[in-house]
């Protein structure tokens, strides 16, 4: 795979750091410019042929990264002589991509990512384009991704746009693999933006399709991302998380321990956070540990709502979590259960799985997915079935003592921490 890397832009926030010096992905992170830290990590995933498109004081960039042998790579440049947005330098780029795919990269992006999983997903999808999606503390002002049941996106929501109702916090990142074929769709010398002008015209055809990842992605368009950025790089938080290295997990379930347990919620009006909740996960999404809900759902097999139901519960939860800064990673629900003879009750999942809780299918579907290193992980939860279940999948267990808070007498298995709530036994996690 080769890559284009769309560096032309002015970068009128980071006006501080540059002084109209240097172009905006130079500007300097830990001691190397953010082109640099681009390029490394395309080499490692090995990416070595880069076109790099420049524009505003681009010669800046030649000269600081010639050919690229110094970094052993190989690079060519395109010299905008007039802005073409985000995408338009594509339209003169067929001899460079040759109809194959490649990485569309966008020059103020900090990223450390394995991308040989993004390109084994875009290509088992036979995917046009495929975007990379994360949640992010945040998303009310971020462009977010509506993403499928089989990783289709049918839309885009802009950050400027006006929303109403709950939605998934999956947040378009700006990083792509896309189809050669597009330098043939785009006119040669026309500013073509790529979300707006070309996503728009061909997610209709459900041929693009969003990748889910917990990895380090972050725009350093301003300053203080930039001081945020930098941060990470050196506490080490930006290349642990990349997917080719063990990830450690707090798996949390959701009712009584996120929010209050009101009895076989089926509706997002009944949903609500505990006051604590979003402050406990806030600081385990700077921890280093991954967090992933993991919740026993009968509300389905009982017939009283259905699986999009569950997602608008779920939606709720994430726009909450959101808007006060806080994310989880992935989330898995299990709609079975075991007993029938209920009135109203839904058939097809009225049966015996290996999803449902003290069951570990929702922990190795995780594990799968993450690459996940359940000695490294915990779990917290509010019931002696959350307790067997860490056991079960080989993890360490916190009990809370909301919701049913140990209560519930369904297994005799006696967790590693016993704390008041969520936000104490995380602070117990992050301590041991």
């Amino acid at each position: 795979m080769r890559a284009v890397i769309m560096a032309g832009g002015k970068g009128t926030r980071l006006h501080a750091l540059t002084n109209n010096i240097i172009p905006k992905p130079m500007a300097p992170i830990c001691g190397k410019p953010i082109l640099e830290w681009q390029i490394e990590c395309l080499r490692k995933n090995g990416i070595t042929e880069i076109c790099i498109v420049i524009g505003h004081l681009g010669e800046k960039i030649r000269h600081a990264f010639g050919d690229g042998s110094a970094l052993g790579v190989r690079l060519e440049y395109f010299v905008e002589e007039k802005p073409l947005g985000t995408a338009g330098a594509l339209g003169y780029l067929s001899g460079f991509i040759k109809d194959e795919p490649f990485m569309l990269v966008y020059g103020d992006c900090i990223f450390d990512i394995d991308i040989k999983r993004m390109a084994a997903f875009h290509n088992e999808h036979n995917a046009h384009a495929t975007l990379f999606a994360h949640p992010n503390s945040h998303p009310f002002d971020s462009d977010l991704l509506i993403i499928s049941e089989d990783g289709r996106v049918s839309g885009i929501l802009p950050k400027n746009a006006e929303r109403s109702g709950w939605y998934d916090n999956m947040v378009n990142a700006g990083l792509y693999i896309v189809s050669g074929d597009i330098c043939g769709k785009i006119v040669a010398g026309q500013a073509v933006d790529f979300e707006k002008d070309y996503l728009a015209e061909i997610i209709p055809q459900g041929i693009v399709f969003g990748y889910k990842s917990s990895e380090y992605v972050k725009d350093v368009g301003t300053p203080e991302r930039i001081g945020s950025v930098a941060a990470d790089i050196e506490n080490g938080v930006v290349s642990a998380r990349n997917l080719s290295k063990l990830q450690k997990c707090v798996f949390l379930d959701r009712d009584g321990t996120i929010n209050p347990d009101s009895g076989l919620i089926h509706k997002a009006d009944d949903f609500e956070l505990f006051p604590f909740a979003a402050e406990a996960i806030k600081k385990l999404n700077s921890s280093g540990f991954l967090v992933i809900v993991v919740t026993n759902q009968s509300v389905v097999a009982r017939g009283l709502c259905n699986a999009a139901m569950v997602d608008e519960i779920h939606n709720k939860m994430k726009t909450l979590l959101g808007t006060e800064g806080a994310y989880v990673d992935g989330l898995y629900y299990c709609p079975h259960h075991p007993d029938k003879g209920y009135e109203g009750e839904n058939p097809a999942y009225k049966i015996p799985c290996e999803c449902r809780k003290p069951g570990i299918g929702m922990i190795q579907r995780a594990v799968a997915e993450f690459n996940i290193s359940c000695e490294m992980s915990w779990i917290i939860g509010d019931t002696t079935t959350d307790i067997q279940t860490g056991k079960n999948a080989g993890m360490k267990t916190a009990l809370v003592r909301t919701g049913a808070g140990g209560e519930d007498g369904k297994y005799d298995a006696a967790a590693d921490v016993v704390s008041g709530d969520l936000w104490e036994a995380v602070g117990r996690v992050l301590n041991d």
